[in-house]
């Protein structure tokens, strides 16, 4: 069979899948034993004999997604990962037939076009100044910049560089300085304190931020950790925000804790992977006020822009922190030459970078803002409407007012009663959440990513969990 054959064949099994999957038919999740499902998808006799094409293929689309989590499930609620809009994915086939490296403008022109594009529209969401394309006139020096990378973790360590390329410009030939630290909500992403340790600063040199009850950063008691910290003899590499956290899902006040950091000079970075998305919606970004007044932002657009794995965006007010973040050597690559476009490598810890801005920009052509808009409403609507029900019902506490798509809440019980609600409802496979430890407790968790999910799921879902009450019980008693 030929390329062409063996893409529909393929797009038939992957529509039928999806299909299925939005009927809620079948479980959304499934864990076979890894060594049986090894023998079924007949891995081994594969790599060693080759022939996958044609009815082999077939044979092994079937049996390959029948043993994958099915996100286009309507009881798929557990991480922020997208239910990726049909264009996006095709993006993703289109940019893994091209194979071209972008991040250098010779080989792939059309996709750094492309990410300097999606890299525009979002520093103009952030309040920042877009960066002028090559060709174009430029007016003034400082402006915004960018890159895409591939994940918010190493988004995340990206941003950081580039604060420590302000702060301590000689750290990448000398290394970084022992008395720098970060200054972070305890909220935040594990990505942060993984940052910290990749950086040679140590996870230790993550500094607890002043929060209240729910983990919001307070703002009134930041200077006073601030002096303490300068008092210890410490510099302050970058105070992080979370926009929103990953538990709860809220944002931190922007504003005020972006005013003492100009204050103080303390470059802020705003962790925005997931609820920057809310900058293309008038109801809610006003939960990222502030955000011009910052130094870095993280978003990914693999959470909320319904963008296929990975799409992460690093962005920076002035992009010349960005472009001090690292240094490289390479006589094949860093020569002077023509440059008719613009060099990625030079911004990204990556040096062979799929083309990621394609992802976004098909899912954003294809719906408009005007759809992102309307999908990001909708999901948060949900979660306040699950909310409300879930209030409604006995024996079920809710941790706090949704401010995103996320919603936590728990049966009355210990943290084990949580957690073995959770280990019944993934065995059986006919729903699929997650759990977080928020406020010093442990809480069921969902994460309305699916544009099909509705408040009568949420509803299947509870009754779904009292099922396993009585068994959830007896595991809680036995411990």
């Amino acid at each position: 069979m030929s390329f062409r054959d063996d893409c529909a064949l393929t797009a038939a099994a992957l529509d039928t899948f999806a299909c299925e999957a939005r009927a809620r038919a079948g479980r959304v999740i499934d864990q076979p034993p890894m060594a049986e499902l090894s023998e079924r998808l007949g891995l081994a006799a594969l790599i060693r004999d080759g022939g996958l094409g044609g009815e082999r293929l077939a044979a092994f689309l079937s049996s390959y997604l029948a043993a994958s989590t099915r996100l286009h499930h309507p009881h798929y609620m557990a991480h922020q990962v997208a239910v990726p809009h049909e264009m996006s994915a095709i993006a993703a086939l289109v940019d893994g037939f091209m194979n071209n490296p972008m991040a250098i403008y010779e080989m792939g022109p059309a996709a750094a076009t492309i990410e300097m594009t999606v890299l525009n529209w979002m520093l103009e969401k952030a309040g920042w100044r877009p960066q002028p394309m090559p060709g174009t006139a430029a007016g003034g020096d400082v402006h915004g910049g960018g890159v895409l990378t591939h994940g918010g973790s190493l988004a995340n360590l990206t941003a950081l560089l580039a604060a420590r390329a302000r702060v301590a410009p000689a750290a990448f030939t000398d290394g970084t300085p022992p008395d720098l630290v970060i200054v972070a909500p305890a909220a935040c992403h594990y990505s942060i304190t993984r940052a910290a340790g990749i950086m040679g600063l140590g996870q230790r040199a993550v500094r607890m931020a002043p929060t209240d009850a729910e983990g919001r950063l307070v703002p009134a008691a930041l200077p006073a950790c601030l002096d303490q910290l300068q008092g210890e003899g410490r510099r302050v590499l970058a105070v992080v925000a979370n926009a929103c956290s990953t538990a709860l899902g809220l944002y931190d006040p922007i504003r005020a804790v972006a005013n003492i950091c100009r204050q103080r000079e303390v470059w802020l970075h705003v962790d925005g992977a997931h609820g920057a998305s809310a900058l293309v919606s008038r109801q809610h970004r006003a939960g990222l006020d502030g955000l011009d007044l910052a130094d870095s932002l993280v978003w990914d657009a693999h959470k909320m822009l319904r963008t296929s794995t990975l799409c992460a965006a690093v962005l920076v007010r002035d992009h010349r922190d960005l472009d001090n973040a690292l240094r490289e050597e390479a006589s094949y690559l860093f020569h002077d030459k023509a440059e008719p476009g613009f060099d990625f490598i030079h911004r990204s810890v990556e040096c062979t970078k799929a083309a990621l801005g394609l992802k976004v920009f098909f899912a954003l052509a294809t719906q408009g803002e005007a759809g992102m808009e309307r999908y990001l409403d909708r999901q948060v609507a949900l979660a306040k409407a699950a909310a409300a029900y879930l209030r409604s019902e006995p024996g079920i506490e809710v941790a706090v007012e949704p401010e995103t798509n996320i919603v936590c809440f728990r049966f009355e019980g210990g943290d084990a009663l949580q957690l073995a609600l959770r280990k019944g409802l993934t065995g059986d496979g006919r729903f699929y959440i997650s759990t977080t430890e928020a406020m010093g407790r442990r809480w069921l968790r969902i994460a309305l990513m699916n544009p099909a999910t509705t408040l009568t799921d949420i509803e299947a879902l509870v009754g779904a969990l009292r099922k396993f009450l009585p068994a959830a019980g007896a595991q809680q008693d036995a411990r």
